[in-house]
C-alpha cells in the first residue's frame, strides 16, 4: 500500500551541482560533420550551477575568421525560459536536466525557434556529446557534435576579450 501511495509522488533531481555536465568542454570539431572550412576554430561551452540551483551556461565561437560569438545565461531547470545575452544568435532559452548527465535546451532567436540541443555525458565523464535538432528548409535535421573535458577538468571560464 505504501508502493501505490508514492507512485503519484514524483522522484527528487539530484542537485544540478551534482551533474558531470558541470565544467568546462572543448569542442572536438573534427567531429562536425561538415567540411573543415564550414567548421568553426574553436567551440568552448562551460556549464556551471549556481548557489540558487539554476544552472550557467557560457559558450564563446571562433569562427574561421577570426571573430568571436559568446552566449551567456543562467536558467531554472524547469523548463521555464530565460533570456540569453552575447553575440550568439540565441536570445530566449529554456531548458530542463531529466537526469543528472543529461540536459534538454531549447533555442529561440528573434522570437524564431532555432534548435532544441540534448547533452549528455559519457560513464567515464570525459566525453559530452551534443545532439542538435533542427529545421532546415522544412525538413527536420539532426547533427551530433563531441566535446572534450578540458585539461585538468578546469571550470574556469573561456576568456573573453572586450569588442568581442
Amino acid at each position: 500500500m505504501s508502493a501505490a501511495a508514492l507512485a503519484g509522488v514524483p522522484a527528487h533531481a539530484a542537485s544540478p551541482a551534482d551533474s558531470p555536465l558541470v565544467g568546462h568542454w572543448l569542442l572536438d570539431v573534427d567531429s562536425l560533420p561538415m567540411p573543415p572550412e564550414a567548421r568553426p576554430k574553436s567551440v568552448s561551452i562551460v556549464f556551471a550551477a549556481t548557489p540558487d540551483g539554476r544552472w550557467n551556461e557560457r559558450v564563446e565561437i571562433v569562427d574561421q575568421a577570426d571573430k568571436t560569438l559568446h552566449s551567456e545565461s543562467t536558467l531554472s531547470l524547469d523548463g521555464t525560459p530565460g533570456r540569453a545575452s552575447g553575440t550568439y544568435w540565441v536570445d530566449v532559452l529554456a531548458a530542463k536536466m531529466p537526469a543528472p548527465g543529461v540536459l534538454v535546451m531549447q533555442f529561440v532567436y528573434e522570437g524564431i525557434p532555432r534548435s532544441t540541443r540534448v547533452y549528455s555525458v559519457s560513464g567515464d565523464g570525459k566525453v559530452m556529446t551534443e545532439t542538435e535538432a533542427y529545421f532546415k528548409d522544412g525538413t527536420p535535421m539532426m547533427r551530433t557534435a563531441h566535446f572534450r573535458r578540458a585539461p585538468n577538468g578546469s571550470q574556469a571560464a573561456p576568456s573573453r576579450e572586450k569588442g568581442s
